[in-house]
């Protein structure tokens, strides 16, 4: 199994909430542009729109993880 990357920073702290908010729009953004794309090509490829909509459940999930995540930091402020 791999490990999962490096911090940038160098240290093994948790990343900040602003990191975590900003994280949690860039999944918001590609989730909505996963959605329209899988809409676009319902008709036209149908495995391929299965396909991207399951990537776009993934990422939601990971999002809601990531929401839960910065509630509890913003509760501990």
């Amino acid at each position: 199994m791999a490990n999962p990357p490096e911090p940038l920073n160098g240290s093994n702290s948790m990343p900040s909430l602003a990191q975590m908010t900003g994280s949690l729009h860039i999944h918001n953004f590609y989730i909505g542009k996963l959605k329209a794309k899988q809409e676009q090509l319902f008709d036209s490829d149908p495995e391929l729109a299965m396909l991207l909509d399951n990537v776009a459940a993934v990422l939601s999930e990971h999002a809601d993880v990531l929401a839960g995540d910065i509630a509890d930091m913003e509760c501990d402020d």
